[in-house]
């Protein structure tokens, strides 16, 4: 039977905290930013800087899903259905307040949907059981995974019902708004073709649908640009969808967001906390 000497750890050597070397981007993404250094430091040995263009596919249906993607800054992907006759529609969008890949399943099972990058820039990467691993150790480092995992489902549950039951006006209204809360500017980056294969609709039929959101000054449509010219006017025009998530990871992830709409701050807590206290007295009691 091996011994441990005095101040020796007893977790696996990959998970003893280091010190964050600087060149670790962690508050280009909320949920890495959230973290305690001693959290961070359980991680930071296994990320990779990647930089992605946009269309480039990070996982396929059917494939391992053994990375965990952290987007950084602006960097903005898209998890998609693709269907028999050649269409996609999105089920979910992920920027900077989140993360892809084996966050949810712990990693190595069949992906379920493709996972696009819409908006180029730089991501994190990291093989998802030294996320595991990591998650074994750190409770908070768990619960907040934990919890961002259910405002991912969240999101995907509201897009299947948004895309079933609105017109595509406002799921069109609904998605502008989303890419917005990770961008943080009123000039979207999507073209029309990449909108169309978002809703799983024609490029003509989303011109038109375009047209008519431009006339009633809700947007302008540029050369590879959509302006969305009035924020409260958009969502006052859109479903329920975006304002019920938007809700979901306030409550459960204590995001807080700018008047433009856009994710600034991911809250960590300590998981007991979570237990006696409902979701409002924890952000009472870090304001």
């Amino acid at each position: 039977m091996a011994f441990l000497a005095a101040g020796q750890s007893m977790r696996p050597d990959h998970l003893n905290p280091m010190p964050v070397p600087s060149a670790v981007p962690f508050e280009g993404n909320l949920l890495l930013a959230a973290l305690a250094a001693r959290d961070r430091a359980l991680l930071t040995p296994h990320l990779a800087l990647e930089d992605h263009p946009r269309g480039r596919t990070l996982f396929e249906v059917g494939d391992d899903v053994s990375q965990v993607t952290f987007p950084l800054d602006r960097t903005v992907a898209t998890l998609v259905v693709p269907l028999r006759e050649g269409r996609t529609v999105e089920t979910a969008t992920v920027g900077h307040e989140g993360a892809i890949g084996g966050v949810v399943s712990q990693g190595y099972l069949p992906a379920f949907t493709r996972c696009v990058v819409q908006i180029e820039g730089a991501v994190l990467r990291m093989d998802a059981d030294r996320l595991r691993d990591a998650k074994r150790v750190s409770p908070t480092l768990n619960d907040l995974f934990v919890r961002y995992a259910d405002c991912l489902l969240a999101q995907v549950l509201q897009s299947v019902a948004c895309n079933g039951a609105h017109p595509i006006e406002q799921r069109v209204i609904r998605w502008l708004l989303t890419l917005q809360d990770r961008l943080g500017t009123d000039a979207l980056p999507v073209t029309q073709n990449v909108l169309a294969a978002m809703l799983g609709v024609g490029r003509s039929y989303v011109t038109g649908v375009l047209g008519d959101l431009q006339d009633q000054g809700l947007i302008v449509v540029g050369r590879g640009r959509i302006h969305l010219l009035d924020r409260g006017r958009a969502e006052a025009a859109c479903c329920e969808c975006h304002a019920r998530v938007r809700s979901h990871f306030r409550t459960v992830l204590g995001t807080v967001c700018a008047p433009d709409g856009e994710i600034l701050v991911v809250e960590a807590t300590e998981p007991q906390v979570w237990i006696d206290q409902p979701p409002s007295k924890i952000r009472e009691a870090h304001s």
